[in-house]
């Protein structure tokens, strides 16, 4: 199993996305996607989360909170399923730099759903944004298409 997070910074009603178009053969190429990537041995979800958002971003983020837990599945390979944690964060120190993996841009929080994402990241901006709570999904994905998901609030 692959461990990651998955962080959205938000701040005048704008959110810190990445645009992932700098990475060679790169699985997220001409996707807006959060911050964040895999845990590495030994790490909390939160540890993974900090070292993740500054080597990305440069910032330290201060106020974050956990919004659900995701598994990502591909069931037309042999991968093995991806468990990310995802977070938002309200507050950080320091100032956003470059990113080596693609080009962050704020973006309007109310445009989100208009780039390039993936499929189940449209669910959960949903669920995020009508404030559902706490959820758990579970993503089947077949040649980069979502083909089932079950999810779960608390």
């Amino acid at each position: 199993m692959i461990l990651c997070t998955e962080c959205y910074i938000q701040k005048d009603n704008k959110t810190l996305m990445l645009y992932r178009n700098k990475k060679k053969d790169d699985i997220n190429q001409g996707k807006w996607i959060g911050l964040g990537g895999k845990f590495d041995a030994g790490e909390s979800p939160e540890e993974c989360l900090m070292r993740e958002v500054k080597e990305e971003t440069g910032v330290l983020i201060t106020e974050y909170q956990l919004r659900g837990i995701l598994t990502f599945q591909v069931i037309d390979t042999l991968s093995e399923p991806m468990y990310i944690f995802v977070y938002t964060a309200s507050a950080y120190e320091g100032e956003v730099g470059e990113c080596d993996e693609g080009t962050l841009e704020w973006i309007d929080t109310e445009k989100i759903l208009e780039l390039e994402l993936w499929e189940g990241d449209r669910l959960f901006w949903g669920w995020m944004s009508e404030e559902k709570g706490f959820f758990s999904a579970n993503f089947k994905y077949m040649q980069d298409k979502l083909v089932d998901y079950q999810v779960s609030f608390y």
